[in-house]
């Protein structure tokens, strides 16, 4: 394990991270998988958030879930899990709290049912609670959360009555208008916004004439949506940055470099998933390009690099 950089040292949402460097749901399990891989350790990120956790157990989508595609992956889990008490009373107790800090993400098919898994997590020693609104609401005909803005806005609301803990609202791409969602999901209550969840897409067998993915279509991550991420989180910042709220910048970042352009885009810290998959060990080399891009720029830390965009 590389000695870590002083100057990665940064805070989101009240945590002091060791790194800006924040693991996906969905991409690390529970928070252990990874650390069974040989170098790899949960001290070289800032935190590690947790897999999307639902109030029951869920089995999740049927196969095939996960399928490769030009410069990205399509998958359509199904946010299987134990359900909120399992991960409560039988996942967390194990989980190295001196290592880094854990973000659990939650999802609900109702906003009850939010609130609900929020009230839960409240209870436990979870750091933050990231919502997923880019789940469909059964009330509303299957309409996702996130796409819009005043279903948000009652998420968010319901969970910040529920909790005292610090709230990430997780932004979808797949919406007309990101920077309005997310102002109201500020004006909920949300402490920061993780900007963005995956962008709707489908690959198609042609010799079966079917989809690859048994649900039909998946969230497509990976290198490919770098590009609509990079533009997003800018557009989210232009809002955010009026009410010190930080954001976590994620969709294809593989390097160093990636990893820089998010930051200079508006993103505090910035989210590793897809990466991983093809490098475990790629945590390491970001930690050190960004320490080293600091040091050449005669920058002190993170936080001074962060929105510093200047438009053409």
């Amino acid at each position: 394990m590389a000695t870590m950089q002083n100057n990665l040292k940064t805070s989101f949402c009240g945590m002091a991270l060791n790194s800006p460097i924040i693991l996906l749901s969905g991409c690390v399990g529970f928070g252990e998988e990874y650390t069974r891989i040989k170098g790899f350790s949960n001290s070289d990120v800032g935190a590690v958030c947790l897999k999307g956790t639902t109030l029951g157990p869920r089995l999740g989508n049927k196969l095939h879930r996960i399928a490769e595609t030009p410069n990205g992956m399509l998958n359509a889990i199904g946010l299987q899990n134990p359900g909120t008490t399992a991960v409560i009373n039988d996942i967390m107790p194990g989980l190295d709290k001196k290592e880094t800090r854990f973000i659990i993400n939650i999802s609900g098919s109702t906003v009850e049912e939010y609130g609900e898994i929020a009230k839960h997590f409240d209870d436990s020693d979870i750091d933050a609670i990231e919502i997923n609104i880019s789940c469909p609401n059964v009330k509303e005909g299957g309409v996702a959360f996130g796409n819009d803005p005043e279903m948000s806005f009652r998420v968010v609301e319901i969970c910040r009555k529920n909790t005292s803990k610090p709230i990430i609202t997780k932004l979808s791409p797949n919406q007309t208008d990101i920077a309005s969602n997310a102002l109201r999901c500020i004006d909920a209550g949300s402490d920061g916004l993780a900007v963005i969840n995956t962008v709707m897409g489908m690959a198609i067998d042609i010799e079966k004439q079917k989809p690859v993915i048994g649900n039909n279509q998946g969230g497509l991550s990976g290198p490919a949506i770098k590009p609509i991420a990079l533009l997003k989180v800018h557009q989210v910042h232009q809002v955010s940055k009026k009410y010190n709220i930080p954001i976590i910048g994620q969709g294809g970042i593989v390097s160093a470099n990636d990893a820089i352009e998010f930051i200079i885009a508006g993103a505090d810290t910035v989210g590793i998933g897809t990466a991983l998959f093809y490098d475990p060990l790629v945590c390491q080399e970001i930690n050190q390009g960004i320490s080293k891009y600091l040091i050449e720029h005669n920058l002190k830390d993170v936080q001074s690099l962060v929105g510093s965009l200047s438009l053409n």
